[in-house]
């Protein structure tokens, strides 16, 4: 069993490792030579200065999966195997990217002959460990064609993998999947935030009823689970600013909400607490606090 792998940061290493445990052999290009360089030695794992280098020597019919940036670096890794590869070979993308991407490079791709699977991937750095989960998108033939090597990823063969229907649900699953993703953990920092704010005088202890809520409890997640590991090193959160990054999957979720007009506040109202964290709400907020004074004399914070 072969496949080619484009894109070796920390996900498409880590996933390249599971397929070399499971007894693929895996050919693997990144543009970086550091993230090519991390993977040097390992058995039944070749490594490719080019992208045509790694086509060529890859036995056909071919299997590429990529990982990659979302937008344009996809685009063009996608331009660029039109030319390289041949009818009957196919491409799996198995980043975060929009379901409508999806779509129109899988049409790009089929002007070829070439195949296209989207592949939500969930895990994060943990999946090398414990497994990935894995939403499909595609034909029939091509998801019997990518299954060997999905089931290498996922937590069990049977487990964790889903198709979910044709080129772009693989993507739009992961999507929603993410959006939920982002109001689970909202929940979880405001319910902390609580806590921490009566931890004085109540005494919480609140690493132990983080780790406490992971057995028995309605709320019990990995997600929580992971927020107990953080409590425990409480010097290390203390020191870091308070500035959320959002990848754009939240705001692919909430857009699609609006656009079909169903409502999913708890997801978009986390989404915008990113935003504000991201400093996107101060001048909104210094607006309310000389409103307050103009109107009530209210006193106006200092920075």
């Amino acid at each position: 069993m072969q496949i080619g792998v484009v894109g070796a940061g920390k996900m498409g290493g880590n996933m390249s490792q599971r397929w070399q445990r499971g007894g693929a052999d895996v050919f693997v290009f990144d543009r970086s030579k550091a993230a090519r360089d991390a993977l040097a030695g390992i058995e039944r794992l070749r490594l490719f200065d080019g992208l045509a280098e790694l086509v060529a020597a890859l036995p056909a019919p071919r299997l590429l999966w990529m990982m990659l940036p979302t937008g344009l670096p996809t685009d063009q890794t996608v331009d660029e195997l039109k030319s390289l590869l041949g009818r009957g070979d196919l491409v799996v993308d198995g980043a975060n990217a929009h379901y409508r991407d999806s779509q129109r490079r899988s049409k790009v791709l089929a002007e070829r002959g070439i195949g296209f699977v989207d592949a939500g991937v969930s895990g994060g750095i943990w999946g090398i460990e414990y497994g990935y989960g894995l939403m499909l998108g595609g034909d029939p033939e091509a998801i019997e064609r990518v299954s060997p090597f999905a089931r290498m990823l996922a937590p069990s063969p049977e487990k964790g993998l889903v198709h979910c229907g044709p080129v772009g649900a693989g993507h739009f699953a992961k999507m929603v999947h993410n959006g939920i993703e982002y109001g689970l953990m909202q929940a979880y920092a405001e319910g902390f935030s609580l806590l921490a704010a009566r931890q004085k005088d109540l005494g919480l202890p609140l690493a132990d009823i983080a780790e406490a809520w992971c057995h028995g409890t309605v709320i019990r997640s990995w997600l929580l689970e992971l927020t107990a590991d953080v409590l425990k090193n409480r010097t290390s959160l203390d020191s870091i600013a308070p500035e959320v990054a959002d990848s754009g999957e939240g705001r692919w979720t909430a857009q699609e909400a609006i656009d079909l007009g169903i409502p999913a506040p708890v997801i978009s109202a986390a989404l915008t607490a990113r935003f504000s964290s991201q400093g996107g709400g101060d001048f909104g907020a210094r607006l309310l606090a000389m409103l307050r004074n103009a109107f009530g004399g209210h006193a106006i914070p200092k920075g």
